[in-house]
């Protein structure tokens, strides 16, 4: 009976766990402007973005059809920041940077406690935490703290901070087009008006290089257009010291932008980044305690610090909602005096319909957030098998 509900509770966990790595990549949340200069035609959704783990990204879709010609999808969170921007609030990369910076490490920390909580021998169980939070360490500290470090981040968090610059972040690295002349050129040019595809060995060779472009090469093309804009901006300025690479180095220096972008208040700016370079330190110094606490509280079966293994992945929801309130408060609550008009402290919308000037905002919960509620359904069913398994055989 009791191998029975053991084999019951890491069923449930693993599907638990292979689920938050699919949440990781997904849109949580979704936020859109409609109004009428927005007209549906050309914005169904209205000015559409999405909330993922690791950033905002964009949330309109190319329009494809016969009168409306767009080669690529508008980039909406560029334009919400625009739209923003008129009543003093701050660009959309200025909230949540130490979440996002610190996203892959919370969810893989929540996946080893996950693991943690699968063992029922304490021994055992202390070791697999010990080496997994030991791990973890390593890779936090290397990525924030070491030369080079921001290569450690992953691709999609690092994609954000580029597009939040209105940088290209395809990192297309493709060659120029190669123009066929003479006899060959006019060959080619007369099989394709007569239906036939002509495919050249060139084209070829690109199209199997494009497939083995890894998305760490990408990763890599992004980092590099981050360091020229860095570069740049050492040479204007008497205080930044030269790029090391490290997480540290790149947030500070991504949040002192975003907050500037619009309006490059120093007196106000520079605190602000103060604030988040402690935040950053703070947070990971109380990881690391979380971690210890956590070992520690592993070393029997029973008490609130055991129980906490499964309890904090299941209240995940919980934990995205109460931080994606506070950011709206912020938000409206951190107006700068160079807007264009001047509002009123407010409280953005959270979920539903909202309304401010002639814009009517919409907020949602999105495919990532249902993830989420069905996470903390399975584990608590698993918690549930685990509280009765101990109790029969406690």
């Amino acid at each position: 009976m009791q191998s029975k509900q053991t084999l019951q509770v890491a069923v449930l966990t693993l599907v638990a766990l292979g689920l938050l790595t699919v949440i990781f990549y997904t849109p949580i949340w979704w936020v859109s402007l409609t109004a009428p200069n927005y007209p549906e035609e050309s914005f169904p959704d209205g000015v559409r973005i999405h909330f993922h783990m690791n950033g905002v990204f964009n949330g309109c879709k190319k329009q494809e059809k016969a009168e409306i010609v767009e080669e690529e999808a508008l980039d909406c969170v560029h334009e919400m920041d625009t739209i923003n921007h008129y009543v003093g609030m701050y660009p959309i990369a200025a909230g949540g940077p130490v979440e996002r910076g610190f996203g892959q490490f919370l969810m893989v920390f929540m996946g080893v406690m996950l693991v943690g909580f699968i063992c029922t021998k304490p021994k055992l169980r202390m070791t697999i935490l010990g080496v997994g939070f030991a791990g973890i360490a390593i890779w936090m500290a290397t990525t924030l703290y070491g030369k080079d470090g921001f290569s450690l981040q992953n691709g999609g968090y690092v994609s954000a901070l580029v597009t939040s610059m209105d940088q290209e972040a395809s990192g297309d690295t493709s060659e120029p087009e190669i123009v066929i002349g003479g006899v060959a050129g006019v060959l080619k040019d007369s099989l394709e008006e007569s239906g036939v595809e002509v495919i050249l060995p060139s084209q070829v060779e690109a199209a199997n290089k494009a497939k083995s472009t890894s998305s760490g090469a990408k990763k890599a093309h992004l980092i590099k257009q981050l360091k020229l804009t860095y570069d740049i901006d050492q040479v204007k300025s008497d205080t930044m010291s030269p790029w090391d690479g490290s997480s540290f180095q790149v947030m500070s220096w991504h949040y002192a932008k975003s907050l500037g972008r619009y309006f490059n208040n120093q007196e106000e700016i520079v605190p602000m980044v103060k604030n988040l370079e402690l935040a950053i330190h703070v947070v990971f110094v109380g990881l690391l305690g979380a971690m210890a606490l956590v070992v520690f509280g592993s070393r029997k079966n029973s008490g609130l610090l055991y129980w906490l293994l499964i309890l904090v992945p299941i209240a995940l929801p919980l934990f995205f909602i109460i931080d994606y309130s506070a950011w709206l408060w912020w938000y409206g609550h951190t107006l700068n005096d160079m807007g264009a008009f001047s509002v009123k402290p407010f409280m953005p919308t959270v979920f539903g319909d909202g309304k401010v000037a002639q814009f009517t905002t919409h907020s949602y919960p999105y495919k990532g957030f249902g993830l989420m509620i069905l996470v903390s359904l399975i584990l608590a069913l698993a918690a549930l098998i685990r509280f009765k398994q101990f109790k029969q055989h406690g």
